[in-house]
């Protein structure tokens, strides 16, 4: 989120001392520019335009707070949802640049017909969706502009390949039948097309924005109050004095505050480049290249999408597409994001024995015991979501609850404390001390920080409407499956590649809703279960982050190390490689489902936890020997056919069968034992 991000690279961490080269100014804003291309160019207003975009925000925080505890329905709080989000989207964010910093009366224009548009739709109520398959002249009018309204919108914050996509789905809506077989369908007029999108909860107020008005906003809100309290900071000083003092510490503290940094910035473009800032010239000066360095923060920040408890937007959709509680969702992508984090650990000892990495101190950091003993209570907000959910607490009243304990836990240091303590001792004045306070600042945040997510979501709501209107997944599913002959595998791999070429157009969760509605069948109609499917296509949706032609966290970590972005990319794909072979363990063989503890708590109970443990157990040795064959290094300097042997290997162990994993455990141990035998003292390059 853009404003919370900005607050984490002003505060965070003050790097190690006299360490070289520092990260300039020009790097920090070049790099803010990638968080821009991937949240859009907010414009930063000043004098009563900027008080009225604060006072409308911190309302809609207020409001979903509200909702979150009170009883609204659905047929309310999701049109007033969007209508929050497309009356500030139009007055934040320009129609091109050169309007940056200033509202224009076609973008007021705008915002008073998004406000319209939902209006008349609250207004109309039952007897407006009752009339949906036959929709009036006015209905059909105000439908229509409102759909213009989310594609202009859509362009504004995420830019015009996705607004492309979604026009490419109304225009199949409208002119299906004209296509061959299997892509026909019979086609469908304005209205009946308006009707379905506008005036139901099945269209563009469907599941998307369900998860938007209720559990994201709630979850954007959470992580502004922890990175305005200073929680952002502390893990990233905390990880700098944990892992200091040995070679491979540079290494260690980026994994390490990558994962704590997860919650607070809830995005991994954000997460590369306030880590990105504090830690690379650490980096540089333990050793690694402008390159290796800007690939590994790169792939901490992924991590962020994929960490429990808060994961990305994407996985609170999967909950409400599955039926499934967000506990469960929080469950299956434990083991996942272990061994996702496994995975860049090993990359990052290899890196200290093949680069003959330096040991780091740093000076500048308060030792640990110190960190500890003062804000010890940021750790609780890496468990209270998880600990509400377990008392019993519905996911949305959870994250209400852990925002309000973060609240209240922020005056437990001065420095953090949400409100200043000045207010108390009655020195100042209201205005002063609560509408300019970190309290305001983060609920203006927490609204702000979602509207590009709010937006695709309502985008996504149309492609989906127009995916259950016209039985276009059904057809896909088909499709995919003739292609594939039916078998599972090649199945799978053709999801992969259509999950990630739909990643490389359009954000995380624009493309996980894309696919869960037009691919995820496939892999159903074959026989994975729906939790597998689903969780295979979010973790490749989200190597959306890494991949080019929008690879957004290694472009902005090359502008911050001054590499080359391509070379950036293909190391962030290096780290990375490992653990996203991962999802293929879970949809390629029944045992491979015990990587997500079974689909859910309720599962457990009758799990073999044997079973779990061993496929556990070879997926990390797998992941162990791809990225020993990536690196190059094992317990020495490994060749050429050794490399292969290790890949072989790994890819031999994340195939989950008895067959592969004793080929994948031999191939190790053949270059283990060739290792061994001509071991000797090893000649170090230099890291690049």
């Amino acid at each position: 989120m853009s404003e919370t991000t900005r607050q984490g690279v002003a505060s965070g961490a003050a790097p190690p001392v006299a360490e070289e080269p520092a990260v300039s100014a020009e790097a920090l804003e070049k790099a803010e520019q990638f968080i821009e291309e991937e949240e859009g160019a907010t414009s930063r207003l000043a004098g009563g335009l900027a008080a009225f975009t604060s006072a409308v925000a911190i309302a809609m925080s207020l409001f979903h707070l509200y909702t979150a505890y009170a009883i609204v329905p659905a047929q309310e709080l999701r049109p007033i949802h969007v209508g929050f989000v497309l009356f500030l989207t139009y007055l934040l964010f320009p129609v091109a640049r050169r309007f940056r910093h200033r509202v224009m009366w076609w973008d007021w224009l705008a915002a008073a017909a998004s406000v319209a548009a939902i209006a008349y739709m609250i207004h109309g109520g039952d007897d407006l969706m009752d009339r949906n398959t036959l929709p009036e002249p006015t209905d059909i009018a105000f439908g229509v502009v409102f759909i213009l309204l989310i594609l202009e919108g859509v362009r504004r914050t995420s830019g015009l390949i996705l607004a492309g996509v979604v026009v490419a789905f109304l225009a199949y809506a409208l002119f299906g039948n004209y296509l061959p077989e299997p892509w026909t369908h019979r086609g469908y007029g304005v209205g009946r097309l308006v009707g379905h999108l506008y005036m139901t909860l099945e269209g563009v107020f469907g599941v998307a924005i369900d998860v938007s008005s209720s559990l994201i906003i709630l979850f954007t809100i959470y992580g502004a109050f922890l990175q305005f309290s200073g929680a952002g900071k502390f893990f990233i000083d905390f990880s700098f004095s944990a892992m200091g003092g040995k070679s491979t510490g540079a290494g260690r503290t980026v994994v390490l505050a990558s994962f704590l940094l997860g919650g607070p910035s809830g995005s991994g473009v954000a997460t590369t480049v306030t880590l990105g800032s504090v830690a690379y010239p650490m980096l540089a000066k333990a050793g690694y290249g402008k390159n290796a360095a800007g690939g590994l923060l790169a792939a901490g920040g992924l991590g962020a999408i994929i960490s429990p408890p808060v994961l990305g937007a994407a996985a609170f959709l999967i909950a409400e597409f599955l039926k499934i509680s967000y506990l469960d969702v929080i469950v299956m992508a434990t083991i996942p994001t272990c061994l996702y984090y496994l995975a860049l650990s090993v990359m990052v000892e290899l890196d200290a024995r093949r680069f003959g990495m330096h040991e780091v101190t740093f000076r500048a950091v308060e030792s640990l015991w110190s960190l500890t003993r003062k804000y010890w209570f940021h750790f609780l907000s890496l468990v209270a979501i998880v600990v509400f959910m377990l008392l019993g607490f519905s996911p949305i009243l959870s994250v209400f609850w852990a925002t309000v304990a973060s609240f209240a836990t922020s005056f437990l240091a001065r420095d953090c404390a949400l409100i200043p303590y000045e207010l108390f001792t009655r020195r100042g004045s209201f205005k002063e001390h609560v509408l300019r306070s970190p309290l305001a600042k983060a609920l203006e945040a927490g609204s702000i920080g979602m509207l590009n997510v709010g937006v695709t979501c309502a985008a996504a709501g149309i492609i989906v409407g127009v995916v259950t209107l016209t039985g276009l997944g059904l057809k896909f599913s088909s499709i995919v499956i003739d292609y594939a002959g039916g078998n599972l595998l090649l199945t799978a791999l053709y999801t992969s590649l259509i999950v990630w070429i739909v990643g490389l157009a359009v954000p995380v969760t624009a493309s996980y809703i894309i696919c869960a509605v037009i691919a995820a069948p496939a892999l159903i109609k074959l026989g994975v279960p729906d939790f597998a499917a689903h969780m295979f296509i979010f973790y490749y949706a989200v190597l959306s982050e890494v991949s080019p032609p929008t690879a957004l966290s290694p472009f902005a970590a090359a502008a911050i190390t001054g590499g080359d972005p391509y070379k950036t990319t293909l190391q962030a794909w290096k780290y990375t490689m490992p653990a996203f072979l991962v999802p293929f363990m879970f949809v390629l063989d029944p045992s491979g489902q015990g990587l997500l503890l079974m689909g859910s708590i309720k599962n457990l109970a009758g799990a073999s936890w044997g079973s779990i443990a061993l496929v556990t157990l070879t997926a990390a040795i797998g992941i162990g020997a791809l990225a020993a064959g990536l690196q190059g290094w094992l317990i020495g300097r490994a060749g050429l056919p050794e490399r292969l042997a290790l890949a072989c290997a790994g890819l031999a162990l994340v195939y989950p069968s008895a067959a592969s994993d004793a080929v994948g455990l031999a191939l190790i141990g053949v270059v283990l034992v060739v290792q061994w035998l001509r071991r000797r003292p090893q000649p170090r390059g230099a890291g690049g």
